[in-house]
């Protein structure tokens, strides 16, 4: 079992319940899933670009990435319905507090000028998105091989009802916001 899991069950919740006064443990709030997107543009002139970033994201993930496609048609980009435009991989479980712990102790860290991340990018139901701006800050990437570099949203879904309960529970788990 993963450390950020063990520390979720053990330090987190009761960390949680003392500050919020929940009355029952099923009330405490809880890391649901990581979506990991990268949107690639170039993907509609080439369909290589969107299999060598796709490749990015699995070595990252460590999971099969799938295909997004475009839902409607937009002329000024030159995109048509259905259009292959992205990939995205969704991590629960045991690989999500992994690519966690991951992305908080080794790659936000080799974040060129890093001060944390911003404390205000939550959606006001309890979710936090993040904007990396290149997929070099993986380990896992090998710089040499890297053809292009590109940047990925990674969205951090909770089961907190208010931006305030997510905001501590991403705290706990040592989420690294600027102050």
């Amino acid at each position: 079992m993963s450390r950020l899991k063990d520390m979720y069950k053990n330090e987190i919740v009761d960390a949680m319940i003392k500050k919020f006064g929940y009355k029952n443990i099923m009330e405490v709030p809880k890391l649901e899933k990581i979506v990991i997107n990268m949107g690639v543009g170039e993907a509609k002139e080439n369909a290589k670009i969107l299999d060598s970033a796709m490749g990015d994201l699995e070595k990252i993930a460590g999971q099969k990435a799938i295909i997004t496609r475009a839902k409607n048609s937009v002329a000024n980009f030159k995109i048509r319905e259905g259009m292959p435009i992205g990939c995205k991989v969704t991590l629960r479980g045991e690989k999500m507090y992994e690519f966690m712990d991951r992305l908080i102790n080794l790659a936000l860290p080799r974040v060129r000028d890093f001060r944390g991340v911003n404390p205000n990018a939550f959606d006001g139901r309890g979710n936090y998105a993040l904007g990396i701006k290149e997929q070099l800050i993986f380990p896992e990437i090998e710089y040499d091989k890297v053809d292009k570099v590109r940047g990925m949203d990674v969205i951090f879904v909770t089961t907190a009802r208010t931006d305030e309960e997510a905001r501590e529970l991403l705290t706990q788990f040592n989420m690294p916001f600027e102050r």
